[in-house]
Order: C-alpha cells, then sequence, then structure tokens
C-alpha cells in the first residue's frame, strides 16, 4: 500500500478532473458557519486494506474560505490530534462542491453535496491504480455556544462501530446521562465482540470539552465485558448540546478496534421507556461484514422496514446484499422487550439484535451474530409512499464503507415523481480502488408502492454499469437503498437536497408556559407559513442552554400548518432564561423560556425550647422558643401550643411572622404543692416538638430574725414581746417556729405560728422574781434556722 505524508493527517487526497473542479463557486453561501464532521474510510491496496477515521471541525464564511479547522484521525499504526488546517471551497450551480484543505507542508481535497438544511454529504478518496483511501461521511451545522462541558448534559446514546488491525469488525451502543460537570452516570451498554454480545458493565465514564474555541473533546469509556476489564478512550467534536461526533483515540491493535460514531441526545418518555416505545413503521439500514465459502470480510448491506406493535411483537420485510448476491426477506415475525433506560432486546427467527432507543421509533441497532450488523433504525412518515412522493430534488451518498472495494460516491439528483415509473437521474462523483471518476451523469427509473411493504421500491439503473436497486421511503424527504447488482454494496443514503425548493417557511414558534420551575416541561408550537407539503415539514429545534432540552425536530404532518413538541427542563439553582429556536425553510424564529429554581420546601418545626426549664409555680415564668425549619411563608406561621397539665399554661398558639424562623411565647405557672414536670407542645408543618418544664413549689423560708421588746425587764413584773421574722411568706398551714428560753427567769410558748402567707409572729415572754440580774437567751428556730435574742431580767 502506498504510504502517503498525508496517512497520519487524513489520508484525503482527491484527484479529481476538471468536472468538479471547473464549477464556479456560485452557490457558496451555501456553506456557511461551524460545522463538524466524521469520516469512515478504508486504506488499501490489491490484497490488503485496513480502517480509517476521522473526525474534526471548520468554520466556512460562505464566501469560498475555510478558518479555524481542526483535524483527528486514527489508523492501523496511529494518527493524528488536533490537527490546524484551512481551506477553500467552490460550490456549483447543481450544488455539488469541492474543497481543498491545507495542512502544513500537504494538501486534501473533498467532493461535496449540499443538502436543503444546510449539512453536506462528502467524499474522499486518495486511490489510483488499486491503492490508495477510499471513504465518506458527513458535514454538520455545529452550534458554538455548546462548546463547554457544562452544555453537554442530559441523557444519551452512542453508537459506533469498526474494526481492528485484522479487519474483525466491532460495534458498541448504549447510554448514559451528563450532569454537564465531566462525570457520566447511569451507562449501560452492548459491545458486539467479533460477533458475540457482551453488556458493557460500566466501572467509570467521564468526558471533557477541552477546547472551547473548536469544540474538541475527549471521553474515557471504562467497563468489564464477559469479566474482562477494558477502556475505550474517544476524541469528539461537538454538533451541538444534543450530538457529538466521537472516534475512537485508543492505537489500534489486534484486540482494539477503531470505532467510529457518534453520541445523540436520549428523549426519554415521561416514566422511561417501554414497549409502547416501539409503535409503527421503522427503516433501518445496517452496514457488515460476511464470510461467504472461503473468503472473509465481504461487505454487506441491509435496508428494510421493521413493523412494531407497541406490545412486544414485530415483523421485517428486508433487502441484502449479502455475499455479493441479492437475498429478500417479506414478513419475518419476531419479539422485543424495552427497557425503562431504552435498552431493546429483539428476536427474528433464529437472531437476536440489541437496540438503544434515541426517541420513540428511532434506534442505533446491532445484530448480535459475526457479521457484526450495525447501524440505525428511522421513524417512517405515517403516509402510503407512492411514486408521487418521490419528488423533487435530492443529494445522494454511499455510507460507512467496510471494504476497500466499495465503490463510493456523492452527487446531486432530481426525482420526477411520476406514475407508474418515475424517472431519478443527477450528477455524481464516483470514488474507486482504480481512481476518481467526477461529474458521470446518472439515469435511473424508479417505482414505490406502499405494498405490500410500504415504501419499498425498485430502482433500475440505466447510466454506468446499470443494475438493480432496492429503496425503502423514509419520508419524502429521505431514502435508503442497496444494489442487488454491487460486488461490494454500502447502504445508499438520499436527502432533500438544497436544490429543492421550499414553498412554505417558519411563521412563528411559541411556548406556554413561558415560565416554568426546573423539572416541569413546556410545551413549544411552531406555525407554518402554509400547509406542509407531502410528506411533512422537518423543523429543526434546539436550545442554548442545557436547562431546557427539546428534540432535534418536529414533524409538521402533510397539509398542516403547525405541530407541537415538548420541551423538557432541569432543575436550577437560579432562574434561567433559555433561548428555544426553530428552523425551517431558511427562515429560524425563537422563543425565550424562563426556568426558575423550586420555591424551597414548605418549612416545618424544628425545634421547642424553654429558658428556664425550672420554675417556682406561681411565681416564676418561662420563655418558650419555637423555631422552624426554614422562613415562615407569606402571612406568618401559626404554631399551635399546648401543655398537658395545669401547673403550666401556654397560649393556644404563637405567630412566627414571614420570613423569620423563631418566636416566642410566655408559659405562666400556678402554685404546687408538689414538683410537678409539665410537657409544653408544639405543632406545625406536620411535625410536633415538645419540651419539658419543671413548676416546683416554692422553698419554704427560714427564721431571718427574732427580736424582744423591751429587751431588759423587772422580773415578776415586767414581760417582753418576742417577734419573729421569716425570708418570705409562710407556706400554706403556716410555719411552726419553735421556741425555746436558755432560763427560767423568762418562759416562752413551745412555739409561734407564722400565719400563711405572712412572714412575722410575735409571742409573749414572762419572767419570774429573781435576786439578782439575770441574762437571759430567748431562741426561735424553723426550716434548720435559729436565731437567738438575748433578755435582762432585773430584781
Amino acid at each position: 500500500m502506498r504510504k502517503l505524508n498525508a496517512l497520519l493527517i487524513l489520508c484525503f487526497g482527491l484527484l479529481f478532473a476538471s468536472g468538479v473542479y471547473g464549477q464556479a463557486g456560485v452557490n457558496n453561501a451555501e456553506l456557511n458557519g461551524n460545522y463538524a464532521f466524521t469520516f469512515n474510510g478504508m486504506s488499501g491496496n490489491g490484497s490488503f486494506s485496513s480502517v480509517f477515521a476521522a473526525v474534526g471541525r471548520f468554520t466556512a464564511d460562505g464566501a469560498g474560505n475555510l478558518t479555524n479547522g481542526q483535524l483527528d484521525t486514527n489508523a492501523v499504526g496511529g494518527g493524528g490530534a488536533a490537527q490546524a488546517f484551512t481551506g477553500t471551497y467552490s460550490i456549483g450551480a447543481d450544488n455539488r462542491g469541492v474543497m481543498t484543505l491545507n495542512f502544513s507542508g500537504s494538501t486534501a481535497k473533498l467532493a461535496f453535496a449540499m443538502l436543503a438544511n444546510g449539512n453536506a454529504q462528502f467524499i474522499e478518496f486518495d486511490a489510483s491504480g488499486g491503492a490508495g483511501t477510499i471513504g465518506s461521511g458527513n458535514m454538520e451545522k455545529a452550534d458554538a455556544t455548546a462548546y463547554s462541558t457544562s452544555r453537554i448534559t442530559g441523557d444519551y446514546v452512542f453508537g459506533a462501530a469498526g474494526f481492528d488491525t485484522a479487519n474483525n469488525r466491532a460495534a458498541i451502543e448504549g447510554r448514559f446521562t451528563s450532569i454537564g460537570t465531566g462525570a457520566l452516570t447511569n451507562a449501560a451498554g452492548d459491545v458486539n465482540g467479533y460477533g458475540t454480545d457482551y453488556a458493557m458493565n460500566f466501572t467509570a465514564a467521564n468526558y471533557a470539552v477541552s477546547n472551547a474555541a473548536t469544540g474538541r473533546g475527549t471521553m474515557s469509556l471504562a467497563f468489564t465485558f464477559g469479566g474482562t476489564p477494558d477502556t475505550m478512550n474517544f476524541v469528539f467534536y461537538v454538533v451541538n448540546s444534543g450530538k457529538l461526533f466521537v472516534m475512537e483515540s485508543d492505537p489500534v491493535t489486534t484486540a482494539t478496534p477503531l470505532l467510529n460514531g457518534a453520541v445523540v441526545r436520549q428523549q426519554i418518555p415521561a416514566g422511561g421507556f417501554t414497549n409502547a416505545s416501539l409503535n409503527g413503521n421503522l427503516v433501518i439500514s445496517l452496514t457488515g461484514h460476511s464470510a461467504c465459502g472461503t473468503v472473509s470480510g465481504v461487505p454487506k448491506a441491509v435496508v428494510g422496514l421493521l413493523t412494531t406493535n407497541g406490545s412486544g411483537g414485530l415483523s421485517l420485510t428486508y433487502d441484502e446484499n449479502f455475499c455479493s448476491a441479492p437475498n429478500s426477506v417479506t414478513g419475518a415475525p419476531g419479539t422485543y422487550s424495552v427497557a425503562t433506560n431504552g435498552r431493546a432486546s429483539i428476536t427474528i427467527g433464529g437472531y437476536s439484535l440489541v437496540a438503544y432507543l434515541m426517541d420513540v421509533n428511532q434506534i442505533f441497532l446491532f445484530v448480535s451474530d459475526v457479521n457484526v450488523l450495525f447501524g440505525v433504525g428511522e421513524a417512517q412518515t405515517a403516509v402510503s409512499f407512492t411514486n408521487t412522493l418521490l419528488k423533487g430534488a435530492y443529494a445522494g451518498y454511499a455510507t460507512n464503507p467496510v471494504g476497500f472495494g466499495v465503490t463510493v460516491f456523492s452527487g446531486e439528483f432530481a426525482a420526477d415523481g411520476a406514475s407508474p415509473t418515475g424517472t431519478l437521474t443527477g450528477t455524481e462523483d464516483i470514488g474507486t480502488p482504480s481512481g476518481p471518476n467526477p461529474g458521470v451523469a446518472f439515469n435511473a427509473t424508479y417505482s414505490v408502492s406502499p405494498s405490500p411493504t410500504n415504501g419499498r421500491g425498485m430502482m433500475t439503473v440505466t447510466s454506468g454499469t446499470g443494475g438493480n436497486v432496492v429503496i425503502y421511503m423514509i419520508s419524502p424527504s429521505k431514502f435508503v437503498a442497496v444494489s442487488q447488482n454491487d460486488p461490494s454494496p454500502a447502504v445508499l443514503d438520499f436527502e432533500l437536497s438544497s436544490s429543492a425548493a421550499v414553498s412554505v417557511s417558519l411563521s412563528s414558534l411559541t411556548l406556554n408556559p413561558t415560565s416554568v420551575t426546573g423539572g416541569n416541561s413546556s410545551t413549544g408550537t411552531v406555525t407554518l407559513s402554509g400547509p406542509a407539503p407531502a410528506g411533512g415539514a422537518q423543523v429543526a429545534l434546539s436550545s442554548n442552554n442545557g436547562a431546557a432540552s427539546v428534540p432535534s425536530s418536529v414533524a409538521v404532518p402533510a397539509g398542516a400548518t403547525s405541530a407541537t413538541f415538548t420541551v423538557s427542563t432541569s432543575a436550577v439553582t437560579a432562574s434561567t432564561t433559555v433561548a428555544i429556536s426553530a428552523a425551517y425553510g431558511g427562515v429560524t424564529r425563537s422563543a425565550t423560556l424562563t426556568v426558575t429554581s423550586a420555591p424551597p420546601p414548605a418549612p416545618t418545626l424544628s425545634s421547642l425550647t424553654l429558658n428556664p426549664t425550672s420554675v417556682i409555680g406561681g411565681v416564676q415564668s418561662s420563655t418558650g422558643t419555637v423555631t422552624l425549619s426554614g422562613p415562615a411563608p407569606a402571612g406568618g406561621a401559626q404554631v399551635a401550643l399546648s401543655s398537658n397539665n395545669g401547673a403550666a399554661s401556654v397560649p393556644s398558639s404563637v405567630a412566627v411572622p414571614a420570613g423569620a424562623t423563631t418566636a416566642t411565647f410566655t408559659a405562666s405557672t400556678s402554685p404546687v404543692t408538689a414538683s410537678t414536670t409539665v410537657a409544653i407542645s408544639a405543632a406545625y408543618g406536620g411535625v410536633t416538638r415538645s419540651a419539658s418544664l419543671t413548676v416546683t413549689p416554692p422553698p419554704l423560708p427560714t427564721v431571718s430574725s427574732l427580736t424582744l421588746n423591751p429587751t431588759s425587764v423587772v422580773g415578776g413584773l415586767q414581760s417582753s414581746t418576742g417577734t419573729v421574722t421569716l425570708s418570705a411568706p409562710a407556706p400554706a398551714g403556716g410555719a411552726q417556729v419553735m421556741l425555746s428560753s436558755s432560763n427560767g427567769a423568762a418562759s416562752v410558748p413551745s412555739s409561734v405560728l407564722v400565719q400563711a402567707g405572712a412572714t412575722t409572729a410575735t409571742f409573749t415572754v414572762d419572767t419570774s422574781v429573781v435576786f439578782f440580774s439575770t441574762s437571759v437567751s430567748i431562741s426561735g428556730s424553723y426550716n434548720g434556722t435559729t436565731r437567738t435574742a438575748g433578755l435582762a431580767v432585773h430584781f
């Protein structure tokens, strides 16, 4: 095989003749803005070939110039990372174009065909004389505002396929969730490892957008399959927040295939996916390898119609080019089961298939056998297809070549929609190992029928080497096909060309409501300027912020003027304004959705405290404090209060003012004869809190003083009056103060009673005749205290 200096750059060397080179750039404005692209190809010669892939991006100025180009490649023997390039391009009157990419020390050329949505299909080939590289890919308009890790948020599905150094084929598909921080959670997947399906049991998964100017990023998936640990590393380029072009960046070995594919937004219905998420017709298109006798690695291509009933039953009609020969199967019955995360297991006859749903009736799909057929299933528009619906301008190309001998092409075609036989004409640029063949005229007739298989048709090619092609209509704006005669087939893709006239445009986009709490949804309505054409109008949708997500498009049915779609939102910490945009017929409309943070949960009662927690009944009170878990709502919070004992009483409620978190109240007490524990309770927001208050009787008073008046008397003739004073009012029942005299010259009662509530009482000190002056001590005792006074008794 030729060794080109460009091999590690891109293996993109086109040797176009003047049929492509000579086109004037009269339609250069059709390619304008930021683009991301992906490419699948094979490099080889007459005896050997190997896988080659690339992903990248550029900015087109609408005037024929490319800037800010960046490219990553991978191949057997190595690839190149983040290589810068500039370039030029020219789009002719028929919307076929040629592009020159300028790298340091080398150049490369692509041929492409423009689509109605501003995207493009392209081919490259450096093959001549039976050696070089051939391949194809697509360019899609990129949203530069999504060039950040935080914009990749939500649920996603992924699918990719490729080959190892021995051209053994493998494929993966699965799903994960991103919250915009770089971590990928809820990951699940399947790998067809050279013919055996294994579950991918993820141990780690992460990503990062490392270049905010180009949208380049990296992704790592760590998992086990069949008990074997593995890690796959990918480089990707952002198309928008709902789509990434991904390519495995690991060195290609016999154990590590080079996988290339995409990550796309997964639109999960409320409650998750169910069998009802597959309900109707899906057009499938798959490519893989076949072993034909002693020859292995023969390209295999399949297109067909998968009809599902929404409850687990299906039938499949398909056409394939298998071992370089046509094969058709009609109405093969089968069953399917869809998990809530979108994984679907499918059984048809003796074959097992695995799918992951991107949306209702939209899947990544592979067959779990050695052919490793991999591709997609797309919802078929619910109309009866006839020749009249295959009409207008289409861009077409050969997708995902899986063998060096595959003839790749891209071109622009026109279908006249005539019945019973239509005519398809156009111009295509063809690449084969023997060399490029640009500007080739194409002529064919076709016939499409709604029965027995809706949208299946036959095309008879009358130009070139001729041959028969089976086609399946997805919608009036898209169909896929497979050749019955090509020994190295590919799935052929035809989509509405930029040459197609759009008779209506987008008139308005509205949202209802225009403000929602994160986690809730809004309904968007797109309205056209007139009835949608036959086959409907596919209106492209986008969001500029991950706080709100929309489907990639919404279909306005044929003849209708409007359609609705759901805008899903995520929880936000602050009010976020999101621009939702819709585009159709060259017109873009936007509407603003405000995603607000969820109101804080209604507060509940957090605590009840008392201070002090022990008081004298009837003498002291306690202050209660209620505390809420958050600010009281407008109007305040009325907290109910109660006491389980009359020794302490509280108001029936206390109000916490709006915005406040606490309020206080008074717990009043009554006299008690014994220590009493009272439970004070508060209730609010379904929560009750309690605190204990101990109500004690007043402490017994003590004798604070004892006085005598007079303090000197004549014995036997005079008496004195004693007064006892307590430190506090006497308790209920009074206080019995014990009295005593130290000498018989003066006598006192045994006690004196201080009446309840009083603090003093008096008693009489009687005296006797004495023959000499005598000093007497009179004492009063109560509650452990004794007070004494002296009395002089004279003769």
